[in-house]
């Protein structure tokens, strides 16, 4: 077994493991990205469609372009990428971190490390976790492979399409077969609001045509050899319709129904997990509760843009490397979810620097505010024109709002929505 030694090492060669890894060779750290596929920059590579870009590099860019950017700035810094391997197990209790991998090229490896970035992403949710009753025929992908078949393997996988949720790859999806000569028929959800981002549905089912039914459920697959049609249930002030119950004729489903943080090598390694999130807790440096290991992107919660990824990510890696040289906060403030608020990422903030945190609304609102308060005290408070769960908030809080923090043996700052 091959074994190799570097300061820190970044799992995920996304756009969140090139961010992090940039700033930690930055200060002087030698860094490793692990990436299990043969090339980096993770989903972007099939995601042909452009609106990535726009706050990281000031211009609208397809996924191939946005990863490329990112690429070339590693290329001229000496960070090692493996490609095509897979790490396998992480041991991380010990002051030395340590990784078992597996690669064609390289064989097995014993990787160790002093610091640990994990940066894996996340996956789709797919039939078994909406239990969609009904046979098991062809014809029933993720948005995403889909979005594979179509964008790099050249394959269209049906005809008639029927889209079952309204998260962003399927939006994309629904524009992307419409273009390729496919007719979509519809696209179901079972919320009384879309699940993508409010650009997608004017871009990718408006321009199109192509109908949205909220607060419908789908209650049947139907066909066995090959998809034949779904069978779509209104729901009316919670209850399920079943009178009003409709097919709708299809060859193909395309399920589009959320993503879910990559983290069962996180799980393994006794990393705790956030089960708002699906994601690592994080404290106010974005380290997880093993010292030494930081978690950054879509596998620490599931962002709206890949720019806000970048951001991040970036983060992560400059407070590694601090933690790396000793630095670590002199005091946290626990962050709480208060009314109409998901989750709030990190979990922790700290009174003497600038925390940027991530937040989503279990609401849709027009008008709203959103207030930070510390021990019930208001510090400060912001007006939304438009909130929506599928748009991510962001709050800065510097030393300026909590100053109170200091003073209070066990200080909480909670986040609301009204």
């Amino acid at each position: 077994m091959k074994e190799l030694y570097f300061d820190s090492v970044v799992i995920g060669g996304g756009a969140a493991g090139m961010a992090s890894a940039l700033e930690l060779d930055k200060a002087g750290l030698s860094t490793a990205i692990l990436e299990r596929e043969e090339c980096l920059g993770g989903i972007l590579g099939q995601c042909i469609h452009n609106g990535f870009g726009l706050i990281e590099f000031n211009e609208e860019l397809s996924g191939p372009e946005f990863a490329e950017k990112v690429e070339e700035r590693l290329a001229a810094t000496g960070v090692r990428a493996f490609t095509g391997l897979t790490v396998m197990e992480l041991q991380l209790a010990s002051e030395l971190k340590t990784l078992y991998c597996y690669s064609g090229q390289h064989g097995v490896l014993r990787i160790n490390a002093k610091l640990v970035v994990l940066a894996m992403g996340c996956r789709e949710r797919n039939r078994g976790n909406i239990r969609i009753p009904g046979d098991r025929p062809a014809g029933v992908y993720t948005a995403g492979l889909a979005q594979r078949l179509v964008n790099i393997e050249g394959y269209i996988p049906g005809k008639d399409v029927v889209i079952i949720g309204s998260g962003d790859i399927g939006l994309i999806m629904a524009r992307r077969m419409s273009w390729v000569g496919c007719k979509v028929h519809a696209v179901v959800e079972i919320l009384p609001y879309p699940s993508g981002l409010t650009r997608n549905i004017v871009q990718c089912l408006n321009d199109f045509d192509i109908p949205l039914y909220l607060s419908h459920l789908t209650t049947r697959i139907i066909g066995r050899k090959r998809v034949e049609g779904v069978e779509i249930t209104p729901i009316e002030s919670g209850a399920i319709m079943t009178e009003k119950a409709f097919v709708i004729p299809c060859d193909t489903v395309l399920l589009s129904v959320g993503l879910v943080p990559e983290n069962e090598l996180s799980k393994m390694a006794g990393v705790e997990i956030n089960p708002m999130t699906n994601g690592p807790f994080a404290d106010s440096m974005l380290m997880t509760n093993i010292p030494g290991v930081f978690a950054c992107g879509n596998v620490l919660h599931v962002h709206d843009l890949v720019d806000y990824v970048v951001e991040e990510a970036r983060r992560a890696g400059i407070y590694a490397a601090s933690w790396l040289k000793g630095n670590s906060p002199k005091a946290e403030a626990r962050v709480k979810t208060g009314a109409n608020v998901r989750y709030t990422a990190p979990s922790r903030v700290d009174p003497d620097k600038n925390n940027k945190l991530y937040l989503r609304s279990l609401i849709v609102k027009n008008d709203a505010q959103l207030e930070v308060r510390i021990n019930n005290r208001l510090v400060k408070s912001i007006k939304k024109t438009h909130i929506q769960p599928s748009e991510m908030l962001t709050v800065d809080l510097g030393p300026k709002e909590l100053e109170s923090v200091k003073d209070s043996p066990d200080p909480v700052v909670e986040i609301a929505i009204s």
